[in-house]
């Protein structure tokens, strides 16, 4: 394993869409925890 060997480190543009990629899986199970709150809300009245 060299030091100059590049092939571990992914590109830029691949680290950036992971980034949003979990960011985005966030935010949507957060709104999906927030949409089942307000469905059992509503639900119950």
């Amino acid at each position: 394993m060299l030091w100059s060997d590049p092939e571990n480190e992914p590109p830029k543009e691949l680290r950036d869409m992971q980034e949003m990629l979990r960011r985005l899986g966030f935010l949507i199970a957060l709104a999906m925890v927030l949409a089942m709150i307000v469905i059992g809300v509503s639900t119950v009245r």
